[in-house]
């Protein structure tokens, strides 16, 4: 049903409630204007630290909080729970699954989905973009562990808990020392028939090292605090083909019962919606003021927009730059009302961060770089001031230190539907694994 196309206010329209979106309505708050929300989710998600859900370190509650309940107390903003399905640029109203919605103003800050360069893995490697990845994740970790316990055959055994993490940037060096702490410690004394610890944790990158955006000394230290938790690290190394039975590199081949994608993103949708033409990433290029060219009324922010930064280099799709871009299209439509302009957008780089396990982390800062337990720490303190409201950062700030202390972790639940394992007459799979002297170190 199409909603009345006459409003007392300015409407402005935010498409999706990342970083980017729900940083553009608060910024708005005093704004003499209407703004709707529209996500096809009811909540907002903190997705750095999703991994930790899939992990078993915090449980989705502790990194996900409802729409509504953000913005309760912000009269002037509406959530609608829709999924966007085209936006009609000339009549200036976006088309949902419930309706249409009409604008005045549009800031697009819809993220991105996993990205496979064009190969269909993504049901055999799941990535880690939202909570359904998380958990999905999470119950295939766990559930490694529990098939290995009951393994047939000894070749089973190991392709059960051989764990391949598929990237070499934050998301898979977090990855997989999340995974190498679950099983040397956390699990350690929890099963009779395997050693959690015998665990193989494989991460592979097609670079020459890890942690590209980082400096190489601070790439060289993240790659040694891995090798320390005992995960294989292969740079230079592509992947070939993933399937149930195990992942192909140029390397070789290695029988994994779990493979989990951090080498890609992309952001869909957005060259339909807007008619335009995208890079590979599906991002747009951006005015400066991060408009859609030739509608000053449209806005792409984080993951959507391709903006210029420096050295030939783009805007990070990271958390602090969405912010930054959803608080200046705020600025720009405040400003637009009140009959001022608006500099360009300058993007303040705040630093990379990667953490390494309970005990490491690099940091990034430009001049300053720091790595070790005291860059843990920092990381750990920088990620629950970015948390929203007031009651998460405490309890997420307590989960850790508790976890810290006693090497246990709060949500080990295999949830959801649990496919049978292999028969145990199944033969053994022979995948050939490389030669010692061929992996890439």
């Amino acid at each position: 049903m199409e909603q009345p196309q006459n409003t007392p206010r300015p409407r402005v329209v935010i498409i999706g409630a990342g970083f980017a979106g729900l940083s553009a309505a608060k910024a708005l708050r005093k704004a003499d204007v209407d703004i709707e929300i529209v996500d096809r989710r009811n909540y907002h998600l903190f997705q750095p630290l999703l991994y930790q859900v899939a992990t078993a370190d915090l449980s989705p509650a502790d990194i996900a909080w409802p729409i509504r309940s953000i913005f309760s107390r912000q009269k002037n903003v509406t959530v609608t729970l829709s999924e966007v399905q085209d936006i009609d640029l000339a009549a200036r109203r976006i088309v949902t699954d419930t309706g249409t919605i009409p604008y005045d103003f549009l800031i697009v800050a819809s993220g991105a989905h996993n990205f496979y360069f064009g190969n269909d893995w993504a049901d055999r490697a799941p990535g880690l973009k939202n909570l359904r990845d998380a958990t999905s994740i999470r119950r295939r970790i766990l559930l490694a562990f529990e098939r290995a316990e009951v393994a047939a055959t000894p070749e089973e055994q190991r392709r059960q808990l051989n764990f391949v993490v598929v990237g070499g940037g934050p998301t898979g060096v977090e990855m997989a020392g999340a995974i190498a702490e679950l099983a040397r410690f956390t699990l350690a004394r929890d099963f009779r028939r395997i050693r959690p610890a015998d665990a193989r944790v494989i991460l592979v990158e097609a670079g020459p090292r890890l942690l590209p955006a980082f400096p190489e000394e601070l790439s060289d230290k993240a790659r040694t605090s891995l090798e320390k938790l005992g995960v294989e690290v292969w740079c230079d190394t592509r992947v070939e083909d993933i399937s149930p039975d195990g992942v192909a590199t140029s390397a070789g081949a290695i029988p994994a019962a779990t493979t989990i994608w951090g080498a890609g993103v992309k952001v869909k949708n957005t060259a339909s919606w807007l008619d335009i033409e995208t890079d590979r990433s599906g991002r747009i290029a951006v005015a400066p003021d991060l408009t859609l060219p030739d509608h000053p009324e449209v806005f792409v922010t984080g993951d959507a927009a391709k903006v210029p930064w420096k050295d030939g280099q783009d805007v990070p799709g990271i958390a602090p730059a969405a912010k930054q871009q959803g608080r200046h299209a705020a600025q720009v439509i405040a400003n637009r009302l009140a009959g001022e302009t608006t500099k360009p957008f300058r993007y303040r780089h705040a630093g990379n961060l990667a953490t390494i396990g309970r005990h490491a982390a690099v940091i990034d800062f430009g001049r300053f770089r720091l790595s070790g337990f005291l860059a843990w720490w920092l990381w750990g303190i920088a990620h629950i001031y970015f948390l929203i409201g007031v009651r998460q950062p405490i309890f997420v700030g307590l989960s850790w230190l508790w976890s810290y202390i006693t090497y246990s972790k709060g949500a080990r639940l295999i949830t959801g539907d649990r496919q049978p394992p292999a028969p145990p007459d199944t033969p053994p799979i022979q995948l050939p694994q490389p030669e010692q002297g061929a992996r890439p170190h």
